[in-house]
């Protein structure tokens, strides 16, 4: 799918990752710390940012993933000119944030229809917060950039010279080493990958081999938090590309060379090849060896060989319908570093690299524990082939410690008589050097194979089957399932000193080994042609892995591609060797600062943090509201296991009165038929590491052919096998209405062996889980230690299983919401074989469950511990003789005991029945049950509905606050999903949300002072937290009587100056009416204090217009004494210390002066109100020199003043003049009596005409 890289560069700089159907945009957002620091914000009360480990801030980014009909591209252009196959992620250098994407990819493999590996040899990097570097990239594609130069050619917004910072890992995502695939999971093996074909799902994602994970883990989060449709949307438009190092290459299989016959003649088959190095220990040859405290090691890599082929001979049933696709074998083995503490000097003689060890074998054991307890869960028992030399003193010495931590090892516990069977780790020394020294060569190496053969027969190999369910529609397309038939239980872990050229050649014979055991299973053999182009595979996967370590290809590799080592092959080894010493000397320093670049492993760097503002709300609110479209349904299931010793005969026989028992109509046909079989081989020494398939799928043949012969006769759909497994022995397999397969996915198969040979080699448990709707179910059929009183060793089985039985993402048996156990526990009943023969007879099964060694250990709480059995009403399960009802009559007459159950766990499972059934062809007798299991089912429709809904309202209340926005002014603080970190308890306040003032009320506060005339004290500071010797609440007296006459002489006072800029108004006020020459300025004068005065009765200040504020005045002496210069007032919250005078208004110097308000453009006039409390207000400073005048001002001014031959008097008092004009007695003098009132509110025009009537109010006239 192409994908174009668009750029806006305003308002905001934003970067657009565009398919034909949707859109990825990315927007950078600078911290508040860097608006801080760049000048755009003064202050912000917000959260203190994301902060890395070592406590630098995480840049952060706006993104928005959206359906590009909802989004505008206008105003974007084209950045790359390439086309780009998806985006690895986003990095950080130096302070800028960087989008890496794929510019050039090439496909190397093709695994199976349907599944490419694309090769990256070319990226770009994109910054989303500058610029400088746009086209950096792009200038070596110009073809006439070093052609003659234009004029301005250098005039560009960058420097020419500037090199881009990403240059160094451009060149390494860049040198043929990386891999990715948008159809399926890469990282993962195939036994490990989920087997629906069409699910690739990103959050399996194996880390370890994931080498984009630390660029990739931000959209990794971000796409956890979109909405199940968006998340599908954003997976298959092929935008984020997952990318693993190593090695991939596919080799296509004529049909002639093929060693499988295949029905469908002429189609080729392909052999391909996978090797994922680890990430975790990266680096080069001498900077990374060893081990580290997390139980990683250095180039540590998964080998994969894989062999697909068409539908072959002998595949398909002529029993179903269903027609075989093709088939597919895997076989995984790894590789790594020895796993001490070790180091290794890069000296410029080869041969002279001195090894040093730099911990104890005792301090090493920890970490070597943690890396072969993880491999075991991960892979199974572990075999190591150490190939180190036994007399280069350095490599004897590793090979001591190696030998000492196996010895050691936790997985190796010996604490009974079976312990050397229960090892889960072994390890073979193989010399190499020392073997391959002889007339033979290199061919001598194949000597490993009778060292091996015995854990490489055990471990088996991957096997599965692609088949085409049929359809009764001819419209419908068929459904393609694949069936898994056998797993691998073990791996090889192989090393030298490099793990490079001694490890590759090794692993080519055993991967040849695996693939001769399946064919050898099938009775099937390959020619030379087919193990030539096998050699040629891995001889390109030692090359290849050992450019990435050493810097150069592999040596040997000439042998093992050919077979021979030959004159040429001699001299390209060495001249390699010499180019390693230089590699390794110059330039590994600066290749390994590259790689932990690209990881994050840098002091300082921080991974970038995304955030989505609308998408988070929605998935926060539908959590919420999970119960409007999620409802339950119940299921049938059915869950049976059977000890078959051994035996073939039964397959022909009628396995209804087992698999069909006559029960309840409501527990017939049910939807989950689960199938627990042990001892499918007979247990001969020959048989018990044998893994041949055939015999399980001849029982799985034989239970389907049971089940759909019941169904057609009740009318039912047939029934289809989901999955099955194998552990030699033990097999699990799962059968399904085909109806119900939409409702199934994420199936998935584990297995887990308690032991490699011996005794213990047919001993562990088959595991398949799957999702069922929105239900996790498991199923575990296991076969644990047999012998009377080996009951501690049966639990210690159980123990191995519950806590190393692994499946995806870790998942363990407990992670699920069911769990139902089948098989052979061996638990037996303590009591003697008469005894219990006689209580058999008497049929006093309580007396016998009282005595049962399951019982008591449950009881006990030492194993399966919050498992459930229901009732045992039938007799017990072993040991019979073969096709009778007698129990063992030989000589060794072994006690009879209910070996054979099923347990399990859950609270949405309930069961209904519990029983044995009568079939006599082996020496234990099947048992089955019967559940009624309620799933939870989802509304997908009305979960989308709903998504929809809380989207569109989230989207309104956001606005454009989006990556893709057009908003300029918004502070992406407000957005960070700001939830309430309790219940009950409102979410966190921002700048723009408050939440005391939600739903639009306004804040009142109902704090009272403590006394009555107090009011808080305006000199307190804001912050409360402020040191202060300021009380609370402070008392203003009322005016005393001659106060109140001094007042009546005195003017009201110009209005406060207040700041120009602030916001903070209270409605619109009026305008005065502009100056007219034409008047006296008597008339003048009256006019503007009439208005001044109804303006001080107002219940709302409003604000002056800059351009039409006229001059404030205040009344002059009457007097002929000129009037003193003007004086302005200090601002009130800006007086440092009250005035002498204890009068309520201005002091009497200040009445005879005119004050002149500042420039329009200064400052704005503060609003004065009238005394309506009784309270006096704050005295006010009144000296200070006053501010200066602006020209005009000062003209006009002088003007007036010579218009007129005297002062003005005064005008009547205000508190009279008030008292007389609302027809009350004018005196003022009673302090208690009644006040004067206000006329009633209205608006008044202050710029209309004069004659317009104010009601009862008159202007002042001049006496």
């Amino acid at each position: 799918m192409s994908i174009r890289v668009l750029l806006r560069e305003y308002p905001q700089r934003s970067i657009a990752l565009v398919t034909p159907s949707h859109a990825l945009i990315f927007r950078h957002s600078p911290t508040t710390n860097d608006a801080i620091a760049n000048g755009s914000l003064i202050s912000v009360q917000s959260p203190p940012p994301r902060t890395s480990v070592d406590g630098a801030a995480a840049p952060r980014c706006m993104v928005e993933f959206s359906d590009v009909a909802s989004v505008d591209l206008s105003d974007y252009r084209t950045l790359s000119p390439l086309p780009v196959h998806g985006t690895l992620g986003l990095i950080t250098i130096n302070n800028d944030v960087f989008l890496c994407v794929v510019t050039g990819a090439v496909k190397v493999a093709s695994v199976r229809p349907g599944e490419t590996v694309e090769k990256i040899y070319g990226v770009e990097f994109h910054c989303l917060n500058s610029s400088d570097y746009d086209n950096t990239f792009s200038d070596n594609l110009d073809p006439y950039s070093a052609g003659e130069q234009d004029y301005g050619s250098n005039v560009s917004r960058r420097d020419p010279l500037l090199e881009h910072p990403c240059v160094e890992l451009q060149k390494l995502l860049g040198n043929g080493s990386f891999y990715y695939s948008t159809d399926f999971d890469l990282t993962n093996r195939l036994q490990d990958r989920s087997t629906d074909a069409s699910s690739f799902d990103i959050d399996n994602l194996d880390s370890s081999f994931l080498w984009n994970s630390y660029m990739i883990s931000p959209l990794l989060k971000f796409r956890s938090r979109l909405v199940k449709r968006e998340r599908e949307a954003l997976d298959s438009s092929g935008i984020l590309t997952s990318a693993i190092r190593g090695f991939v290459l596919t080799i296509t299989i004529p049909s002639s060379s093929a060693p499988l016959r295949t029905t469908r003649t002429g189609l080729p088959s392909s052999l391909t090849l996978i090797s994922r190095l680890s990430c975790r220990r990266a680096g080069t040859r001498f900077n990374s060896r060893g081990i580290d405290d997390d139980g990683n090691v250095a180039n540590f890599v998964e080998s994969e060989t894989i062999y697909w082929s068409p539908s072959v001979v002998g595949q398909s049933d002529p029993s179903t319908n269903e027609k075989p696709s093709g088939i597919c074998f895997s076989y995984a083995q790894i590789r790594g570093s020895v796993p001490v503490f070790w180091e290794q000097s890069a000296g410029l003689l080869p041969g002279q690299q001195k090894i040093s060890i730099t911990r104890s074998a005792e301090g090493t054991q920890p970490a070597f524990d943690k890396h072969f307890t993880e491999l075991e869960q991960n892979y199974g028992a572990v075999h190591v082939v150490n190939l180190l030399s036994e007399t280069k003193p350095g490599e004897a010495e590793l090979t001591n410690l190696y030998r000492y931590g196996v010895r050691h090892s936790v997985l190796n516990s010996r604490d009974n008589k079976h312990s050397h069977d229960h090892e889960l780790l072994r390890e073979t020394e193989f010399d190499f050097h020392a073997e391959t020294k002889g007339p033979n060569g290199y061919e001598a190496a194949s000597l490993i194979r009778r060292l091996i053969e015995n854990s490489a027969d055990g471990f088996a190999y991957y096997l599965s089957e692609e088949v085409e369910d049929p359809v009764e529609d001819s419209n419908e397309k068929p459904r393609h399932r694949t069936v898994v038939v056998l797993q691998q239980e073990g791996v090889f872990r192989t090393n030298c000193l490099d793990c490079l050229d001694r490890t590759n050649l090794i692993q080519t014979i055993i991967s040849q080994m695996a693939i001769e055991s399946f064919l050898g299973h099938r009775e099937e053999r390959a020619a030379s042609d087919f193990w030539m182009r096998h050699s040629s595979l891995w001889a390109d996967n030692g090359d290849a892995l050992s450019r990435i370590y050493a810097g150069t290809g592999a040596l040997k590799s000439s042998f093992t591609r050919h077979g021979k080592m030959s004159l040429a092959g001699a001299i390209a080894d060495a001249r390699k060797s010499a180019t390693r010493l230089y590699i390794n000397n110059f330039a590994d320093k600066g290749r390994q600062n590259t790689i932990d670049v690209l990881l994050g492993r840098m002091v300082g760097q921080t991974p970038v943090y995304l955030f989505d503002p609308i998408n988070d709300y929605v998935t926060a609110e539908l959590s919420k509201r999970s119960s409007e479209f999620q409802s339950t349904q119940t299921i049938r299931i059915w869950a049976g296991t059977f000890n078959l010793n051994g035996r073939t005969d039964g397959i022909e026989q009628d396995l209804s009165s087992w698999l069909c028992p006559d029960l309840d109509p409501s527990q017939q046909n049910p939807e989950i038929v689960a199938v627990g079989f042990q001892e499918i081989v007979e247990l001969s020494p020959q048989q018990i590491m044998n893994s041949d398939p055939t015999r399980k799928q001849a029982w799985e043949r034989a239970v389907r052919k049971t089940l759909n012969r019941h169904a057609r006769a009740a009318g039912s759909e047939n029934y289809v096998l989901l999955r099955s497994g194998q552990l030699v022995g033990a097999a699990l397999c799962i059968f399904v209405k085909s109806s119900v397969l939409k409702n199934i996915k994420n199936v998935e198969g584990g297995v887990k062996k308690t032991g490699m040979s011996g005794m213990a080699g047919n001993k562990g448990a088959v595991a398949i889980r799957m999702d069922y709707a929105n239900s996790q179910i498991c199923f575990v059929t296991a076969h644990l230690a047999a012998g009377f009183a080996n009951y501690e060793e049966r639990s210690k089985d159980y123990a191995t299983i519950h806590h190393g039985l692994r499946f995806q993402r870790n998942r363990g048996i407990d992670d699920h919401d069911c769990v139902i156990w089948i098989g052979d526990f061996n638990y037996r009943i303590g009591l003697g074989a008469e005894r219990v023969r006689q209580l058999v007879k008497a049929g006093d099964l309580e007396s016998l469950y009282e005595n049962d060694q399951l019982n008591l250990q449950m009881v006990a709480g030492l194993t399966f511990p919050y498992y459930s059995e229901a009732r045992i009403t039938f007799n017990p399960t072993y040991k019979y003789d073969l096709g009778s009802d007698v129990y063992d009559s030989s000589e060794k007459a072994r006690i009879p005991a209910w070996t054979d159950r099923v347990l399990r766990k859950g609270t949405n499972l309930r069961q209904m029945n519990y029983n044995c059934a009568p079939l006599r062809f082996s020496d234990h007798r099947p048992v089955y049950a019967t559940f009624q299991c309620t799933v939870s089912i989802i509304d997908e429709a009305r979960r989308e509905a709903l998504s929809r809904e809380i989207y569109d309202r989230r989207q309104l209340e956001v606005g454009g606050t989006i990556a893709s926005g057009q908003n300029d002014d918004t502070d992406d603080e407000d957005l960070l999903g700001y939830d309430s970190i309790e219940a009950g308890l409102p979410p966190a306040s921002s700048d723009k949300r408050k939440w005391w003032l939600d739903n639009r009320q306004p804040a009142r506060s109902d704090l009272k002072p403590p006394q009555k005339a107090l009011i808080p004290n305006p000199n307190r500071p804001s912050n409360p937290y402020t040191p202060t010797d300021e009380p609370d609440w402070v008392t203003v007296p009322r005016m005393t009587k001659l106060q109140q006459q001094t007042a009546k002489s005195v003017a009201p006072p110009p209005p406060n100056p207040r700041n120009s800029n602030s916001n903070s108004t209270n409605g619109t006020r009026n305008l005065p009416p502009p100056f007219n020459p034409m008047e006296t300025a008597v008339s003048t004068l009256s006019k503007n204090l009439a208005q001044t005065h109804l303006n001080n009765n107002s219940t709302a200040s409003l604000p002056l217009s800059a351009s039409d504020r006229r001059l404030s005045t205040s009344t002059i002496s009457s007097t002929s004494k000129k009037a003193p210069p003007p004086v302005a007032r200090k601002p009130i919250h800006l007086t440092s210390s009250r005035s002498s005078t204890s009068s309520p208004t201005l002091s009497a110097a200040s009445t005879f002066s005119t004050s002149r308000g500042p420039l329009p453009s200064q400052q704005k006039p503060r609003p004065t109100t009238a005394d309506h409390t009784g309270f006096a207000p704050p005295p006010r400073r009144t000296t200070g020199a006053g501010p200066p005048l602006g020209s005009i001002y000062g003209r006009r001014d002088i003007e007036d003043r010579r218009e007129v031959s005297t002062a003005p008097p005064p005008p009547q008092p205000r508190r009279a003049q008030r008292a007389n004009l609302n027809g009350q007695s004018g005196n003022g003098t009673d302090e208690e009596g009644q006040r004067p009132t206000l006329p009633p509110r209205r608006p008044t025009d202050l710029l209309g005409d004069d004659n317009t009537s104010i009601g009862n109010w008159v202007a002042l006239k001049p006496t």
